[in-house]
């Protein structure tokens, strides 16, 4: 058990899990950067503690100063929200050695399948359906060629540790594979420290669909539905809904069963998202697991009806899930459209700043996870996501057009944001017939 919980995160997510704490009498602390001394997330924590200057590197990356800030204030838990410090094995590893419950999964899943080469091959072994590919990293260009020359192009090169779109190469000739190898490595290194890649097999306009899941600390495993993520920019997610418009009961139940094999096979306990590319003839494969709470888990609460953050300190607590698979239901459609202050116009450049105005939308079945307010300034250091809007109702064009409004009643002055964009996208005709895939914006400008 524990009383007092550290946020080790910002923004959104941090009021997210302070709200939650609260829900459950739990005390909080929050930490901020000194880019952050007026951010919503530090001021309404039971407590609030500056750990560093503004740079990532120097507060919310630094395990050193999240540990201190627990000593000082007596935290006994640390939840590490999404992002930073949350896919750390070392720094779960501290907080067990320190007596600090990490509200997540045992270090040693996290460094598991955080390993996108080992990830996939436990996944085989547990029988799960995986993208064909090379045996673990590639160590060398030679082995690389005979790899991709055997699987036919095009081929996907990935960063074995990493994540968020990044150390990530399509390559659709032999000629072309040495050079993105060696870019690919390079990100890889700068962004993850790691500079190990692996070769997968590129299935051409895949879906993208990810299994939310609960694992307790006693062998129960359930598998919540689906989320559709396959609408993304440069690989990073712009719109999610539950349940996908492609789905079929079979589709569902067999993807579940495989969600729970893949947590079961890591030994995985609390919250976790494995992700999955489903291809035109409705074939599923493994891509990779999320070892953290997900931005879009507010769309599978919305048709679920489960908490998915008090789900994760419950199980932190030792407490046993208290529903089996045959109890989840999904009902209803829920969508989440992200709100960033960034600039469509102007290739989606940042757009860090004071806000002068801010109206939120509300009303039945419309939900918003923000942590700005009027007056607040945007901070140029992290990122540009300012909110999450999450819409539900009974159909899925219901959903659709009750987002129209929403977005239309989202007014943010002072900085650019993507709300427009997003009122776009929405009324394309390939979202309308919930026939996109992962490339539906690579291929279309909508902003035209």
């Amino acid at each position: 058990m524990f009383s007092k919980v550290l946020i080790a995160n910002r923004g959104e997510i941090a009021v997210r899990i302070i709200r939650a704490c609260r829900e459950l009498g739990l005390a909080t602390v929050a930490v901020y950067s000194e880019a952050d001394k007026s951010a919503l997330h530090a001021k309404i924590a039971d407590e609030a503690i500056c750990i560093g200057p503004a740079q990532s590197k120097d507060s919310y990356l630094n395990v050193r100063a999240m540990i201190s800030a627990c000593e000082i204030t007596g935290a006994d838990a640390i939840h590490p929200g999404f992002g930073f410090l949350s896919e750390n094995p070392a720094f779960a590893k501290t907080c067990e050695k320190c007596g600090i419950t990490f509200i997540g999964p045992r270090a040693e899943s996290i460094e598991m399948l955080g390993d996108k080469a080992q990830a996939k091959e436990t996944m085989k072994a547990a029988g799960v359906p995986v993208i064909p590919g090379s045996d673990g990293a590639v160590n060398n260009l030679d082995y690389a060629q005979d790899v991709a020359q055997r699987m036919g192009y095009p081929v996907m090169i990935k960063a074995s540790a990493g994540g968020g779109g990044r150390g990530i190469r399509i390559v659709r000739n032999a000629e072309e594979l040495d050079s993105q190898i060696l870019a690919a490595k390079q990100e890889a290194l700068a962004c993850f420290g790691n500079d190990e890649v692996y070769i997968e097999k590129f299935i051409e306009n895949p879906k993208h669909i990810e299994i939310q899941i609960l694992a307790d600390n006693y062998g129960n495993t359930v598998a919540l539905g689906e989320r559709d993520c396959s609408m993304q920019r440069r690989n990073q997610k712009v719109l999610e809904e539950s349940p996908s418009p492609v789905m079929t009961e079979s589709l569902r139940a067999r993807m579940g069963e495989a969600a729970v094999s893949a947590a079961k096979a890591s030994g995985y306990r609390n919250a976790g998202t494995i992700e999955f590319l489903v291809d035109s003839q409705r074939r599923f494969y493994f891509m990779e697991m999320n070892t953290r709470i997900q931005v879009e888990h507010p769309v599978t609460e919305a048709v679920t009806g489960i908490d998915l953050v008090k789900q994760q300190l419950l199980i932190a607590m030792g407490e046993p899930l208290a529903f089996t698979q045959e109890d989840i239901c999904l009902t209803g459609h829920a969508i989440e459209c992200r709100i960033n202050a960034e600039d469509p116009q102007m290739n989606f450049r940042p757009s860090p700043g004071l806000i002068r105005s801010l109206h939120i939308p509300g009303g039945f079945g419309v939900r918003v996870d923000t942590a700005v307010y009027q007056g607040y300034e945007i901070p140029p250091y992290y990122d540009s996501m300012i909110g999450k809007l999450i819409v539900y109702a009974k159909t899925r064009d219901e959903a659709i057009a009750k987002m129209r409004w929403a977005l239309a009643e989202f007014i943010v002055d002072g900085v650019a944001t993507n709300i427009e964009f997003q009122l776009k996208l929405i009324r394309t005709e390939a979202f309308l017939r919930g026939d996109y895939d992962n490339g539906f914006l690579t291929r279309t400008d909508i902003m035209k």
